[in-house]
């Protein structure tokens, strides 16, 4: 029995492997659904950042007083950090490989979130074509849905990207 690298890793030299970042275009396949692990717990500091970033400086997400309030009765969490957190957690599996984002769609912020709620997500591949204009890559269509630790949904969007059609060509072209 042969016994090659584990799955998610690729054998790079004698007693070496190196973890592999992003399925495959053929792994991509539509209806597959991925749960994304780990969670993440949403920190004051996250919410901080990301508002002084994109320059939100709406007291509901900064000023504690204030938010207290309003009828959330304390800070809610930017909806955009919500959006960031959530999108990074699935770059691992579904698109640690993309060379493109085409478009994020259908965004909805079904929950408010809040400091200290953990966030987990799950991507449904919806579609896979590849490319009319560069043979070399593929054409993803995915929808990710997050919830917090209630299992309460607060987030969904879909998400379209461009993949290597070859992804150990690609590997092997940048040194992943």
């Amino acid at each position: 029995m042969s016994t090659g690298p584990p799955h998610s890793y690729r054998q790079i030299g004698e007693d070496r492997i190196r973890e592999s970042v992003g399925l495959s275009y053929p792994e991509l396949a539509p209806g597959l659904i991925i749960e994304h692990r780990p969670g993440r717990t949403v920190t004051e500091l996250d919410n901080l950042l990301g508002a002084a970033l994109s320059g939100n400086v709406a007291p509901i997400h900064t000023d504690a007083h204030y938010s207290s309030q309003t009828r959330w009765g304390r800070i809610l969490v930017c909806s955009g950090v919500t959006l960031n957190l959530v999108a990074g957690m699935t770059v691992r599996s579904v698109s640690g490989l993309t060379t493109a984002n085409l478009a994020v769609d259908q965004v909805r912020f079904t929950t408010p979130v809040h400091i200290g709620d953990t966030l987990y997500a799950e991507t449904k591949i919806l579609t896979r074509r590849a490319s009319e204009s560069r043979p070399d890559i593929g054409v993803i269509t995915c929808h990710t849905t997050a919830h917090n630790q209630d299992n309460t949904s607060v987030l969904a969007f879909t998400r379209t990207f461009l993949v290597p059609l070859n992804a150990d060509a690609a590997r092997d072209a940048t040194y992943y």
